[in-house]
């Protein structure tokens, strides 16, 4: 044997032992034609599946996760405004992660859990839990949707990037527009997730945000945390035009 030359390709370490003559196989004689080019072939085989390995981690695009900064206060905001009268959602309006959503009205699954819009037909939409009051009602009103699905972010993938102050509108049916104003943004994992302190009873009109988050669990398909956006009423307009506090 000759010496051993390595090198590092995406991260791995490859090393190709050669002799005087060119690279020999341990053991035995100097390889024919046939041999070193199936040598060959599986030198590039493994580089090739490397540098896919490599490839497919840096394509990973993450749900951006709530800042320390930002987990602020689950209470009702300074200046919170009169809540609205019943009248349900039509759509919701986010600009600081960029969300224009149309929002469905989903209740629960046959197991009580509360159900959520089709992965594969309406990740791009949100969902108002309609057991729930609706957005500006007194009490606490829910929205959910996804964060992602296998074909890349869906329509709460950058919940997590909210911070108090940022607005959240809710466009509902009797013309009025529902303003609200976060006041914190919470991680929670799920096996530990405080469900009655965020969708117990409120004495102001408070609008809760959800979607996955934390670390996902290749095994079982599923992300370990939630991501919760708290929010509470700031005024409410009708139409287009911009309204005071009520």
């Amino acid at each position: 044997m000759g010496d051993a030359q390595g090198r590092r390709i995406a991260g791995f370490r490859v090393v190709i032992s050669w002799s005087e003559t060119g690279p020999a196989l341990p053991g035995g004689p100097a390889p024919g034609l046939r041999a070193r080019l199936a040598g060959l072939a599986g030198v590039l085989l493994i580089l090739g599946g490397a540098v896919a390995a490599v490839i497919a981690v840096m394509a990973q695009v993450h749900a951006p996760q709530p800042a320390a900064a930002a987990a602020g206060r689950t209470g009702p905001g300074a200046g919170a405004a009169r809540p609205l009268r019943r009248s349900l959602p039509v759509s919701v309006d986010i600009p600081a992660i960029g969300v224009h959503a149309r929002l469905l009205h989903l209740g629960d699954n046959p197991d009580g859990t509360m159900r959520v819009p089709s992965v594969s037909r309406a990740a791009s939409e949100a969902a108002w839990y309609k057991f729930s009051p609706t957005p500006g009602q007194l009490g606490t009103s829910v929205l959910e949707g996804h964060v992602d699905t296998y074909a890349g972010p869906a329509v709460f993938f950058r919940l997590g990037a909210l911070h108090p102050g940022d607005r959240v509108s809710v466009r509902l049916a009797d013309g009025m527009t529902a303003v609200f104003r976060v006041t914190g943004v919470r991680e929670y994992v799920k096996t530990h997730f405080p469900a009655h302190r965020i969708y117990g009873p409120a004495n102001h009109a408070v609008l809760i945000l959800i979607t996955c988050g934390g670390a996902f669990d290749y095994a079982t398909r599923q992300y370990l945390s939630s991501t919760v956006a708290f929010a509470s009423l700031a005024s409410a307009r009708h139409g287009n035009h911009a309204g005071t506090a009520r």
